[in-house]
């Protein structure tokens, strides 16, 4: 197999091998996380106390967004992957303890190295993403990272599934150590397959640097932080809690649900570019305005299940059809955000504006899992569903102030 990559196309070759960098730490960290999730509330924990077993991991992802730019720039984007794929190496080994050990404190630093880790190899994949693709062909740069991103989705799913399969079957330790060995064979896969220096800026790269100063990656940035805010108040703890709890689903079920959800959510994003229609010399001129009619459009599927669900319409219909609503909108807003950045990214340095830009996201996801736990027991799964309808409507009113990509950067920069 390593033969037959090497004989590919340069960038066509890199793109694999980030991409399979890419799935294969997709596969564990989804699964590490419905893992945690269904064997910590199974053990007893409440759904607030669930969600603070995520908060260092979110908070890691946001510091990491922030340095890992800067680093990546100064070293090399293929030293920022591998680091990654280690680092979740020894999170998931840290879990293989018996279960006595597995403590809040233990658990949210175990956690606190996957988010470092995840963030890691997200940021250095998107970056390549960028410097792979020749300047100017936006429409091509749109399908690579849309491709990118919607099939990391859709085995982040398979991820769910198999975290809830793990737990079933083998339990918690044994499936922790099971993911360490399918990640550490990647790792030495990309070793040997990656080319040495990508993103490694030809300038020096002043610390001051991680900060943006483009006014076009500020503004997207906020926009991403209210975005997966907006995704996370009620689908990180609360819907598998109100799956579980209130309508009694299995593990394995939820599970199952949720990585068909996911899954079906990456096959939209992969599809985006087809779907959004923004094409040849035009894409990046409507991207601005696409983001904006696109987060309207989604504010209204979160009312809709809020709507149908007062109204005493059966929960486990109403949340099928509502979640593949959402789903479907969600995935393209998505898409159409991680291609704006790479577009407003400066070529010499691209990894800084992306970890800015993944920064927010994160941030976002912190604040998005907290709120999670917290509105669900304080206001229940409808009061999880207004709050993120408020969430995606700031995230549309911040996309009005975006540029358009060829009004911020020169031709050199881009």
């Amino acid at each position: 197999m390593i033969k037959a990559i090497q004989q590919l196309p340069e960038a066509v070759r890199q793109y694999m091998v980030v991409t399979m960098a890419y799935w294969s730490f997709t596969i564990t960290d989804g699964a590490l996380r419905m893992l945690v999730l269904l064997y910590f509330y199974q053990l007893g924990f409440s759904p607030f106390e669930v969600a603070l077993l995520f908060v260092l991991y979110e908070l890691f992802g946001v510091i990491t967004n922030l340095l890992g730019g800067w680093i990546g720039a100064r070293f090399g984007l293929h030293k920022t992957l591998f680091a990654g794929m280690l680092l979740q190496i020894v999170a998931l080994l840290m879990l293989t303890v018996p279960e006595a050990w597995l403590g809040i404190v233990y658990v949210m630093l175990a956690q606190a190295l996957s988010g470092i880790a995840k963030d890691l190899n997200k940021m250095s994949a998107k970056s390549s993403v960028k410097l792979l693709v020749p300047a100017g062909e936006s429409g091509r740069l749109f399908k690579w990272v849309a491709a990118l991103t919607g099939s990391k989705n859709a085995l982040k799913g398979v991820g769910f599934f198999m975290g809830s399969a793990l737990l079933a079957t083998i339990g918690f330790q044994a499936g922790m150590l099971a993911m360490a060995v399918w990640i550490a064979v990647f790792f030495l896969l990309s070793l040997f397959l990656l080319r040495r220096g990508m993103g490694q800026a030809t300038r020096p790269t002043p610390f001051r640097q991680i900060l943006s100063k483009s006014r076009a990656v500020n503004f997207l940035s906020a926009a991403r932080f209210f975005l997966f805010g907006a995704r996370d108040i009620w689908f990180v703890v609360a819907l598998p809690v109100f799956l579980h709890g209130v309508l009694g689903w299995s593990h394995v079920q939820i599970g199952t649900f949720m990585a068909l959800w996911i899954i079906a959510y990456g096959v939209v994003q992969s599809l985006a570019p087809r779907l959004v229609r923004l094409q040849g010399d035009q894409a990046a001129s409507r991207g601005r305005h696409a983001a904006i009619l696109w987060a309207v459009v989604l504010a209204a599927s979160p009312l809709l299940i809020a709507f149908a669900l007062e109204q005493g319409y059966s929960p486990a219909e109403t949340l099928i059809i509502g979640l593949g609503l959402f789903g479907f909108l969600f995935a393209l807003n998505s898409s159409l955000h991680s291609w704006l950045i790479l577009e407003y990214a400066r070529g010499d340095g691209v990894s800084l504006d992306v970890g800015f830009y993944y920064m927010a996201n994160a941030a976002g996801r912190l604040v998005g899992t907290l709120l999670s736990g917290l509105v669900y027991q304080t206001h229940g799964f409808v009061g999880c569903l207004m709050a993120s309808t408020a969430f995606i409507l700031l995230s549309a009113l911040l996309a009005t102030a975006l540029p358009s990509p060829q009004d911020e950067a020169s031709p050199k920069e881009r």
